[in-house]
């Protein structure tokens, strides 16, 4: 590797190349979500941790740029927003095939079926065949989730370098969030492991009182693992053993499918 392309791909930090006002921008991006889809420009501010007129030349230059409108006093996003996440999904193989494999895989089962890749701390769905809505809050293309509490997180958390993983677990905050939430660091990575060295992870109602999810690895080229493949349910509906006996070898099938795929691709 070059020095240049080693200044390119080493981590950037405020100081090295760092454009804050760029970083503001995408901050501001962030506040809109589906609990707060309009806000004042108080709002915005406040949660970016900015002042009223710094906030407020961020959502001018973005409404110029169209990916923000204003009502009034309250602004939110436009369709136009779409384009920076498309630009992700459209620059990675793997979804142009996994869409129609999921919403497969879906129709066999009669659950929903989700795929997600890690972001720092969460996972991110990137793919979503919801057949029947299973959590409380619902949930999209680009919703997270905390990694340590879910299905896919841990399977994805199990395929990081040990290093790269004790670091992640260290900064993590357990909280109860359901019922059968891990109480303590050491039962969470006893449960990554098991995810580990099975290949498959079940969570049964740690999420979301209700809430049973099985989650395989996608693969790359290289074996290394990109993203996460998930079939969720409700306990009430299909106990633990069911989805596991009827439903795992199936998602397991589905997963080994967009690995060959990707494989396949590469080499045309």
């Amino acid at each position: 590797m070059s020095p240049d392309e080693s200044a390119i791909n080493a981590p950037l930090k405020p100081g090295d190349s760092y454009v804050q006002s760029f970083a503001r921008g995408l901050s501001v991006i962030r506040t809109f979500d589906t609990h707060h889809a309009r806000q004042t420009l108080t709002e915005v501010a406040k949660r970016c941790g900015l002042t009223r007129a710094g906030a407020r030349r961020i959502l001018l230059t973005l409404q110029t740029l169209g990916y923000v409108r204003s009502e009034g006093r309250l602004f939110e996003l436009t369709p136009k927003i779409l384009d920076l996440g498309f630009a992700y999904l459209s620059s990675q193989p793997l979804w142009r095939f996994a869409e129609p494999v999921a919403i497969q895989l879906a129709n066999d089962l009669r659950e929903s079926v989700s795929i997600a890749v890690l972001d720092g701390d969460d996972v991110v769905f990137v793919l979503r065949a919801p057949l029947r809505k299973i959590l409380s809050d619902p949930m999209g293309i680009g919703s997270r989730l905390p990694a340590w509490a879910t299905a896919t997180g841990r399977v994805l958390l199990a395929s990081l370098p040990v290093e790269d993983r004790e670091t992640r677990l260290a900064q993590v905050q357990l909280a109860r969030r359901a019922s059968n939430t891990v109480r303590s660091p050491e039962e969470l990575r006893a449960a990554i492991e098991q995810a580990r060295r099975q290949h498959w992870c079940l969570v049964d109602q740690e999420l979301e009182d209700g809430v049973l999810s099985v989650a395989v690895p996608i693969t790359g080229r290289d074996g290394r693992v990109v993203a996460a493949m998930n079939v969720s349910t409700h306990a009430s509906r299909t106990p633990p053993q069911m989805l596991l006996e009827q439903g795992l070898p199936k998602l397991q099938a589905a997963a080994q499918n967009l690995s060959q795929l990707l494989v396949l691709m590469k080499k045309d």
